[in-house]
């Protein structure tokens, strides 16, 4: 059994081992990394198994465009290895884009791979008039309408939006105060 949670602080080591084995340290230099650095996610989610163990990971973060239009940066997306083939993914991202519709958000855009993101109704050559502040392969970079007409909307490179993340270290967006990083 699976269960998708909020993220909360006693995530965070596990949600770090479990990007580093599915990403690597090549992940910190990706140009989507530069719109999440220093700001909090706007939702981030946990799949935990029976016991209670961090299987899964996705988190959501606001972008704007050049004219302030808002939409939400998803990624990233991990799955324990050993977990892959029993849809820990699949459930992480209708929760994500469930929560998205239900809290008025217009639009989720990403970088990633069509053929796993077209069954959540992303498509590429829907971002013709934005861009990223960096690299990006474009034939990766992904979106879904949430409302529509929202993504016509979006115009010029995106820069990162939402709350700072005072504490530089754990990026959760709840209620609870933040705990800084052990060293």
């Amino acid at each position: 059994m699976i269960e998708i949670v909020d993220e909360a602080p006693v995530h965070t080591g596990a949600r770090e081992a479990l990007l580093d084995l599915c990403f690597g340290e090549e992940r910190f230099a990706k140009t989507s990394e530069r719109l999440r650095e220093g700001r909090l996610p706007v939702f981030a989610y946990a799949a935990l198994d029976a016991e209670g163990v961090l299987v899964g990971t996705v988190r959501l973060w606001s972008v704007v465009d050049r004219n302030g239009a808002q939409t939400l940066l998803l990624g990233p997306l991990a799955v324990d290895p050993s977990r892959r083939g029993l849809k820990v993914g699949d459930r992480l991202m209708r929760h994500a884009l469930n929560q998205a519709v239900l809290h008025g958000h217009g639009s989720v855009i990403l970088v990633g791979d069509l053929p796993f993101y077209a069954r959540f109704g992303f498509a590429a050559g829907r971002l013709d008039a934005v861009s990223l502040p960096g690299p990006v392969a474009y034939d990766r970079f992904l979106a879904v309408e949430l409302a529509q007409g929202h993504l016509s909307g979006l115009n010029g490179e995106l820069t990162a939006a939402g709350a700072l993340d005072a504490a530089g270290s754990i990026g959760l967006s709840t209620g609870l105060s933040l705990f800084p990083q052990a060293i």
